[in-house]
């Protein structure tokens, strides 16, 4: 007889062993089915180990700044091959956390490759081949995602890579071709830069960061072309050649075309759900552009069946597909109070040099949507924790509703922004308006002043400007 479960998720990613965990403290018996390694893309090839290369790469620029804080160091230099087995170890060591929480919270972890195999059953096919069933009154779907590929530009592993070789590299390449200017590609071309290669970004809509506020994309592209990244947009992608020693690729920019020439093409071009052989189509799932549709409670449609994550479409973020998880089992388990999410309300964090947070609507789309805005500004180089740090590049933004005073976004670029966004996340969830924010103490010297200062500038109360 096939093992009962009360919830079974298919993925162990950040949505789907959190979306388990939570099951099991709502008292379900729970079972989690996973074809490779506990925690997913994100843990062990995404957002964990690639923050681990950065960190590497951070403090070797710092190393290269020394001067500027009255230090001295001599033939400062790398080795790839340790920075990369650092990486690897970070993320060794939380899927195995990942498989401690699984035991502490009595959660089945069934390995091999699952798939809908009729109503309230899930079909698990392991290594050797062998097939059996389990059954489950809920089923979610937290498969995620893989990197889309381009016609003309499909992945070798040799000299095109994906996002998975350009984490492994035997050595940092000379000179670079980064294909797409999302937080992936960005932070891949922050890294090797940092390391000494020659980088090109090449992007086809007019601006890099597309999804970020104007403002802090045009001061992304000059804080990275300062530091000799070079960057394209508009670009049209011509005929790329790899038959030589390296990539050849033709780009056309205001009509005029050129071919570059590197040694690697990393390209970056965004996702696609992970959506076959799982055996959605006899269940009567609903697919479009690659990605399950669901409610919003991540309902399919089908019986019982619920999808998470980047399986279920933007923003791919880790940390909305945990959420998704959260709430997939708190519906199933009739928990009252339970809220759908906002996903103007979900950060996203860019971890390049400087880097780039948001969450909210940027000042375009606030305007686009009918409101009317005030915005507020504070530099970086007015603050006075970021000139002793040495980091006065950036600023912070804010758009609020002139009318109503409600925070619609915030935008930041800087060192450490990804760690003060979530303040102004925060405040958006609690719906605050300009008049809570002002009333915020903020400690001092610190980098968060400027979340406060950016408030008081939108309503002409600036104090250090």
């Amino acid at each position: 007889m096939a093992a009962q479960y009360d919830v079974v998720v298919i993925g162990s990613g950040p949505g789907g062993y959190v979306a388990a965990i939570r099951a099991s403290q709502l008292g379900l018996k729970a079972a989690v089915v996973e074809r490779d390694a506990l925690g997913g893309i994100c843990l062990n090839w995404g957002c964990i180990p690639t923050k681990a290369l950065l960190r590497s790469a951070e403090i070797y620029e710092t190393l290269h700044r020394l001067d500027e804080y009255g230090l001295k160091a001599e033939k400062v230099s790398f080795d790839a091959e340790a920075v990369v087995t650092r990486s690897r170890n970070v993320a060794a060591q939380l899927s195995n956390g990942v498989k401690f929480l699984m035991k502490k919270n009595k959660i089945d972890v069934i390995e091999g490759t699952g798939r809908l195999a009729g109503e309230g059953r899930v079909a698990v096919e392991t290594k050797d081949g062998k097939t059996s069933e389990i059954a489950a009154r809920n089923i979610i779907l937290a498969t995620g995602a893989r990197a889309r590929v381009l016609p003309g530009l499909e992945p070798d592993g040799k000299t095109i890579w994906t996002y998975r070789e350009a984490m492994v590299p035997k050595a940092i390449p000379k000179s670079l071709i980064v294909v797409g200017s999302g937080a992936i590609g960005i932070e891949f071309a922050s890294f090797y830069r940092a390391f000494g290669a020659e980088v090109t970004v090449v992007e086809v809509l007019d601006r890099i960061l597309p999804v970020e506020d104007e403002e802090i994309s045009k001061e992304a592209a000059r804080a990275f072309k300062k530091r000799g990244i070079r960057i394209l947009t508009g670009a049209q992608i011509g005929k790329t050649d790899v038959s030589g020693n390296g990539a050849k690729m033709t780009v056309t920019v205001g009509g005029k075309s050129e071919t570059l020439e590197a040694e690697k093409i990393i390209s970056a071009v965004g996702i696609v759900g992970n959506v076959e052989n799982i055996g959605i189509e006899k269940a009567g799932v609903k697919i479009e552009k690659t990605h399950i549709v669901v409610n919003e409670w991540l309902e399919t449609g089908a019986k019982g069946i619920y999808a998470i994550g980047d399986l279920v479409g933007p923003p791919w973020l880790a940390h909305k597909a945990s959420h998704e998880g959260i709430l997939a089992v708190e519906r199933i388990a009739g928990v009252k109070g339970v809220h759908p999410i906002d996903p103007r309300r979900i950060p996203g964090c860019t971890y390049s040099t400087p880097q780039v947070a948001s969450v909210g609507l940027t000042e375009a789309k606030a305007k686009e949507q009918g409101y009317e805005v005030r915005v507020g500004r504070f530099p970086f180089r007015a603050n006075g924790k970021a000139i002793a740090l040495g980091e006065t590049e950036g600023f912070v933004k804010t758009v609020f509703d002139a009318r109503t005073g409600e925070l619609l976004g915030a935008h930041m670029i800087g060192a450490e922004v990804t760690e003060l966004i979530q303040g102004y996340g925060i405040a958006m969830t609690l719906e605050s308006t300009e008049a809570e924010l002002m009333q915020a103490v903020f400690p001092h010297p610190t980098l968060s002043e400027m979340m406060g200062e950016a408030v008081l500038d939108a309503y002409g109360r600036v104090l250090h400007t």
